[in-house]
């Protein structure tokens, strides 16, 4: 019987693997797939056998591809499937299965593929963050270089993450039994394919309150279809995608302030957030892999230095110019047809969108007879029409080189006046990588969390020049001598970084031509009031910024540079090294148009023509009245 079942288990296995990666052309037809289906699982009662289901028989809640009468039990919790006494069946048992430690041999034995690519994503990695850090830190001189988390040691910079940004990356272990949370981080596959429907938590409960003796009855589910909540977690923290998307902005208040504030929400965790206006996709009820899928969520296999390296999925994949980038169904790739299956969609007749940049396709999607995009809802399968560019965007010269999100984001999070410091101390630290209580710890003291529209940055590269929103990321200091008692020449490091940033806050609208052209934070000098004085026929601006200088710099709290003033080509003001803010003459032709803005509405005709043939043709027919900027 065990030479019987050995040999089953390992044809299925072998079976599985070659019906999964070679044999595409089975997937052509429904029928097919459920023929291959039934032959792949005949014999389930041989793997029924195992000595698990002597306790655990008729357990319900599986996924269809997980359930434990085609692939068993110890296919994800090991075990020992031969015995029938409870201390020798459940030796070397996993229990909670998909943590990164045990993946390869849980998951990963199955989906090996899907495992290489995760191990190698910056979510499990978390590189573009610690290069950033050490960069601050002074403990590297690239922005680019690659790490992992896994391999912290005890410097400076390293302690300050072990203290304030480790506890999200995939390695982190799921340790406790549950759904995913608001405060849930890392869990390896879990963090984005554990469900646990009422009934399992509802039987978990009952397990944990008998001492575990009553064995539940509803097992969580392992499968594809992902929530926003499997986002949250991680994903609400640096720069708050997953709160920016839903409409809400971080603030310095308690709970107590807020109560009976409708306008005001406070997470699992008591932070306090303030509602301020959500994401159109949002609102018609999308998930985040509505739009990142499985190809780009777990990764390629290739190791990125930054995260938007990583994400390949464009605005225009959807909202095209003309024609979309598509992909016929039977040139799916085996992850893309599996989850069409998973998802029971009907749209094999028809085009797919496919990514422009990789080629990756994005499932949900379809192009009808006449041309029409559309997108299938993964969180109720309702059908949205996919619209192309606005013929404003289309049509419009002038903007060729800004990304869709510096004008359709109606808000993102700033954060400055950041403060690090070490309490060597400090009694009750908790070192995130290691998941244990030390003594000290670095400290963060924020002085304010605002919101406004983006600031523009340049992006740079061998892809070409645009212009894509920025944040305040660090304008900060850091305390080193509080960390060392060693004689530094600097021992109170200061750096005045901005990031780029997708802010997740897409509106259908666009921010009108002032917000970008003569609005002092949006330009890089910071808030305050950017005025445009016309004396004895020549017009000049005056910027008077709104916070105090820092003494580090002399620069106004959150800007990112002077205002009109050249910055040394030597200075480091980016969290990237291919993206920069505005060069003077730069700032000299938005404000240029600005100027004319004084004057001319944005809808009026002589702005629309600027837009069709640019600004120079129109300014040879301009009026005698018309005072041009003097800089």
């Amino acid at each position: 019987m065990k030479k019987t079942k050995a040999l089953f288990i390992i044809s299925f296995l072998l079976f599985s693997a070659l019906f999964l990666v070679k044999n595409k052309k089975l997937f052509e037809a429904e029928e097919d797939y459920k023929i291959v289906k039934e032959n792949v699982y005949e014999g389930a009662e041989v793997v029924t056998s195992e000595s698990c289901f002597l306790c655990h028989q008729n357990t319900k809640g599986y996924s269809q591809y997980h359930n434990p009468e085609y692939i068993g039990c110890a296919s994800c919790h090991l075990g020992n499937t031969t015995s029938s006494v409870k201390e020798e069946a459940h030796k070397d048992m996993v229990l909670i299965p998909g943590n990164l430690s045990d993946a390869k041999q849980t998951c990963g034995k199955c989906h090996a593929s899907e495992l290489h690519k995760v191990e190698n994503s910056l979510m499990t990695t978390n590189s573009g963050l610690i290069a950033v850090d050490k960069f601050v830190f002074g403990e590297a001189d690239s922005l680019n270089a690659h790490y992992h988390i896994k391999d912290l040691k005890k410097s400076a910079s390293d302690k300050h993450l072990r203290d304030l940004c480790a506890n999200c990356h995939l390695g982190a272990e799921k340790k406790s039994f549950g759904p995913i949370t608001q405060m849930s981080r890392g869990g390896g596959c879990n963090a984005c394919h554990l469900n646990y429907s009422n009934e399992a938590k509802n039987d978990l409960e009952n397990y944990l309150a008998s001492d575990k003796k009553e064995v539940p009855e509803f097992h969580p589910s392992t499968d594809i279809f992902v929530n926003d909540m499997h986002c949250f977690g991680c994903h609400s923290r640096s720069s708050r995608i997953s709160t920016n998307y839903i409409g809400l902005q971080e603030t310095l208040l308690e709970e107590d302030d807020v109560k009976n504030k409708s306008d005001y929400q406070v997470l699992e965790d008591k932070r306090v957030y303030k509602y301020i206006e959500e994401d159109v996709h949002h609102t018609k009820g999308m998930l985040c892999i509505d739009c990142h899928s499985s190809h780009e969520v777990m990764g390629d296999g290739k190791k990125y230095a930054h995260e938007e390296q990583a994400v390949k999925i464009q605005c225009i994949d959807c909202h095209f110019k003309e024609k979309p980038n598509t992909i016929p169904y039977d040139s799916l790739d085996t992850e893309s047809m599996l989850v069409y299956f998973h998802r029971d969609y009907k749209h094999k007749d028809k085009p797919i969108i496919a990514v422009k940049k990789d080629g990756h396709p994005l499932i949900n999607t379809f192009i009808d007879s006449l041309g029409n995009a559309f997108l299938i809802g993964k969180k109720d399968k309702k059908v949205h029409a996919l619209k192309p560019q606005g013929e404003v965007c289309s049509r419009d010269n002038a903007h060729k080189n800004v990304s869709c999100a510096t004008c359709h984001s109606s808000w993102t999070p700033r954060c400055i006046g950041c403060h690090n410091e070490f309490d060597k101390d400090e009694p009750s630290a908790f070192d995130l990588l290691d998941k244990k209580f030390t003594k000290g710890q670095w400290k963060e003291y924020v002085a304010e969390f605002s919101s406004s529209i983006p600031a523009m940055g340049v992006r740079e590269n061998e892809e070409g020049r645009i212009i894509e929103p920025a944040i305040p990321g660090m304008i900060m200091t850091i305390d080193l001598g509080s960390y060392s008692d060693k004689t530094t020449e600097e021992k109170l490091l200061f750096h005045r970084l901005y990031a780029p940033n997708s802010p997740h806050t897409t509106t259908k609208e666009v921010r009108d031509c002032k917000s970008c052209h003569s609005d002092p934070a949006t330009l890089g000098y910071g808030k305050g009031l950017l005025a445009y004085e016309i004396k004895s026929n020549k017009g000049t601006w005056v910027f008077t910024p709104e916070y105090a200088l820092n003494p580090n710099d002399n620069l106004p709290e959150d800007a990112w540079i002077p205002f009109l003033k050249e910055v040394d080509k030597k200075t480091i003001n980016s969290t990237r090294s291919d993206f920069r803010p505005f060069t003077v003459d730069e700032q000299q032709k938005l404000l240029l148009v600005g100027s004319c803005l004084q004057c001319h509405k944005d809808n009026s005709k002589v702005m629309k023509q600027t837009l069709e043939f640019g600004l120079k043709p129109m300014l040879k027919n301009r009026s005698t009245s018309c005072v041009l900027p003097t800089f």
